[in-house]
């Protein structure tokens, strides 16, 4: 009994295989039958009054195409006998490169307009900042005038040490010559 309940591959049965020559002796005899069903075809009038596939061939360009589109809009099975509609379903519109309107206004998604919005906005700011009109440009203002002060304070003080300890080397380099001398 074979494994996993599936049923016999016919073992014993012999394989045959198509050699490549049998290929090309039956594709050969296919273009032969077609050659001769085009000569029959030519030998019995103008080519397109007896079958029906050579007059629709022979059909305008226009018509042919307007057929197929008809033959790909028809519905399979039971889709052709009833008739639903989906209304949210948009019909898809292929317009010409004559009817693109380019230079119409584009219409923005909502997050672009917010996001254009959202620029202009801290252009506005940063033009208000520069020219000194916020309340963080005047507390920076404050801050740095504070922050000036201070360094100037700490240069006066720094400066007065130093001479401080100038002349208080100074005058100890006196009092050691003063008391060399004597």
């Amino acid at each position: 009994m074979p494994k996993g309940g599936r049923k016999g591959g016919h073992k014993g049965r012999a394989r045959q295989y198509t050699s490549p020559e049998e290929i090309g002796a039956q594709l050969q005899a296919e273009k032969q039958k077609a050659r001769e069903e085009e000569e029959q075809g030519e030998e019995g009038g103008d080519g397109a009054a007896g079958d029906p596939k050579k007059e629709k061939m022979s059909l305008d360009s226009d018509e042919s195409e307007d057929e197929e589109d008809d033959y790909q809009q028809k519905r399979k099975g039971v889709e052709g006998l009833i008739g639903i509609e989906n209304p949210n379903r948009v019909a898809q519109t292929t317009k010409k490169v004559t009817q693109l309107d380019l230079d119409g206004p584009k219409e923005l998604s909502r997050r672009e307009r917010e996001e254009i919005e959202k620029q202009k906005a801290k252009e506005r700011y940063m033009k208000m900042h520069l020219a000194e009109k916020t309340e963080q440009a005047k507390a920076d203002l404050a801050r740095l005038a504070i922050i000036r002060k201070q360094r100037e304070e700490a240069a006066r003080k720094k400066e007065e040490e130093r001479k401080a300890k100038d002349d208080a080397a100074l005058s100890g380099k006196r009092m050691q010559l003063l008391s060399l001398n004597k």
